[in-house]
């Protein structure tokens, strides 16, 4: 296996690690108080860090693969898929944690089971797909919009205002923040649109 899908399978290793430190610990009674508290207090910008880390690995493998010419058939599917994966796992972790609208990532959900059905259309005939210009772009602003919520708790920390997830506080910091998950979630859909429209060759070929 080459770098770029190695990094692949890093980022996707890297999303349970991601919501471990997003999500504090409650297993049928289990709690652990000690380290529920540090994760409550802490575990957000962690977790930011880590989902940094992973993003960049998205950065990385894409550049490597072109550059030494690593670009295979496994490398487009791990790519498009631990992107996918990192990102519904850390946005369904915010809807647990009452930040976002489970109505908003039911809309970025449809939209990937919708592409990768195209994908699998096209994968009968034996092709398959990157990721295109906008699905990329698609992906920056989702990447944007998460690491931005995942830092808003330190803000509002220094800011000096108090935020429960539960009662979330509406100001300049918390609005910032839904402004740019709304602008992720309407690329979603244009992006989404876009794939369909021009892949509908697919569909009206299908068996």
């Amino acid at each position: 296996m080459n770098l770029p899908n190695k990094l692949s399978l890093l980022r996707i290793f890297l999303i349970p690690v991601t919501m471990l430190f997003m999500l504090p610990i409650s297993i049928y009674g289990f709690e652990p108080q000690g380290w529920n508290s540090f994760i409550t207090s802490n575990g957000m910008l962690i977790a930011a860090f880590v989902f940094i880390i992973a993003s960049l690995t998205d950065l990385a493998d894409g550049k490597i693969a072109r550059k030494y010419n690593l670009i295979t058939n496994l490398g487009k599917f791990l790519d498009s898929l631990a992107d996918k994966m990192l990102v519904i796992a850390v946005l369904i972790a915010f809807v647990q944690l009452q930040r976002i609208s489970a109505w908003l990532l039911a809309i970025i959900i449809l939209r990937e089971f919708m592409v990768t059905g195209i994908r699998m259309l096209a994968a009968e005939k034996g092709v398959v797909m990157a990721a295109k210009m906008i699905g990329k772009i698609k992906t920056t602003t989702q990447m944007i919009a998460i690491i931005y919520l995942m830092f808003e708790p330190t803000i509002l920390k220094i800011t000096g205002s108090s935020y429960d997830y539960a009662a979330y506080p509406v100001n300049a910091v918390t609005i910032i923040g839904d402004v740019l998950f709304i602008i992720c979630v309407a690329m979603t859909i244009i992006s989404g649109m876009d794939y369909l429209l021009k892949n509908l060759n697919y569909l009206k070929n299908a068996d």
